[in-house]
């Protein structure tokens, strides 16, 4: 082919070629488009590799949606300078990656809860990005255990609870050795109700102590020579006094004692190696002894005062799961529910049982309302058991 129409023809081809270009620029300027958006924002699918680049300035992208779970993290680092990339949640590094060196990537694994993060971009200076976590059917189903670093609070918490009742209990004994060394028997009486309250609300941790447990309150049933017995000692013996006897006389000694075995005790609390399955088992085992035995009989023979002793007791038991069941809201929500309700019916059954002048003598209330009354605590023996397995750390 030759003149004209040759020309004709290379002319349609050049003008294909630029439209070509034309529509090769356009699509590229449409991808740079399409990729300048992605990098400020981009949701991840659980399971795919989440890469960022960390530039002089800031991170691309700038902000982060995943699925709560398990997540790679691929970092790269596109500036001049070793840079490092932290997930943060408040104050506390949940993950990091530190020194990552100019043109090289590093990774990391987290795994996130559902929550709203930040991410530090290289420099102090930089805009922090975000991170947020959306819940996962995979993350819910699989309901792990909190670690041991979610429990560092309510640990710490129950360590001061401890300390604090103690020094408070060894108070409330003084003052009740001072009122039977004066021989004021009304005034013993309310002292040894007030002791005896305090030392109920440390009875999950307090009853422990084997040795401690056998002078501060061991039954006369339980001895060979019942209220003669040497080894009656502590609350029951000064109960046995100051009720049964209607006298402070001899109850000096034990009075002395059981302050010497509480002051005892009170070191002991300071001390112990606070976890979250001693608590929760000592609360699970003081709740179904007073279910299956305490509430049956009853173990304050002469103040006849064993309401009392439950509500203080189921105080102390309250304190644990108080300060337990909201770690556990996100891992097993359905147990720290149960054990709400548990809690709340075991405290409604004994305000059933109260008026205005405070609960009745133990031998007034009937079968019925003993066994109503244990039951509530069966029940919440139950969801301590549940709390139990939701608690063992991860």
């Amino acid at each position: 082919m030759s003149g004209p129409d040759q020309r004709e023809t290379e002319a349609r081809l050049g003008n294909l070629m630029w439209i070509g270009v034309a529509a090769t620029a356009a699509l590229a300027l449409a991808g740079g488009i399409a990729f300048y958006y992605a990098s400020q924002l981009r949701t991840t699918a659980e399971g795919e590799t989440v890469r960022v680049a960390v530039t002089a300035a800031a991170c691309e992208p700038n902000a982060l949606t995943v699925p709560a779970g398990k997540h790679v993290f691929e970092i790269a680092n596109r500036s001049e300078r070793p840079v490092e990339w932290e997930i943060v949640d408040g104050v506390m590094v949940i993950e990091e990656r530190e020194n990552i060196a100019p043109g090289f990537s590093q990774t990391l694994s987290a795994d996130l809860a559902p929550g709203t993060y930040e991410i530090t971009c290289g420099l102090l200076s930089n805009p922090r990005g975000t991170l947020t976590v959306t819940p996962s059917k995979t993350q819910t189903a699989k309901a792990e255990a909190p670690a041991l670093k979610a429990f560092i609070g309510p640990l710490s918490e129950y360590k001061v609870f401890l300390a604090l009742q103690g020094g408070k209990l060894v108070a409330s004994a003084e003052a009740l050795e001072a009122a039977i060394a004066a021989g004021d028997r009304e005034a013993a009486r309310t002292r040894y109700q007030e002791t005896r309250r305090l030392y109920k609300t440390l009875e999950p941790l307090a009853r422990r102590f084997a040795d401690l447990q056998s002078t501060i309150d061991p039954l006369a049933d339980y001895l060979g020579q019942r209220e003669e017995d040497p080894g009656f000692t502590g609350f029951h013996r000064i109960e046995y006094g100051l009720w049964g006897k209607n006298d402070t006389a001899g109850l000096t000694p034990f009075a002395q004692k059981l302050t010497a075995d509480l002051a005892t005790l009170k070191g002991r609390l300071r001390e112990v190696k606070l976890q979250p399955g001693l608590m929760v088992a000592s609360a699970d085992s003081l709740t179904r002894q007073i279910a299956e035995a305490r509430l049956v009989k009853g173990e304050d023979h002469y103040a006849q005062t064993d309401l009392a002793d439950a509500e203080a007791s189921l105080e102390g038991i309250g304190k644990i799961v108080d300060l337990l069941s909201p770690v556990i809201v996100a891992s097993a929500p359905e147990v720290a529910t149960a054990l709400t309700a548990a809690l709340d019916k075991a405290r409604a059954r004994l305000a059933d049982l109260k008026d205005d002048a405070g609960f009745p003598r133990y031998a007034e209330v009937d079968a019925e309302g003993r066994q109503r009354l244990a039951d509530a605590f069966t029940g919440l023996a139950d969801a301590l058991d549940q709390l139990e397995a939701a608690t063992r750390v991860g």
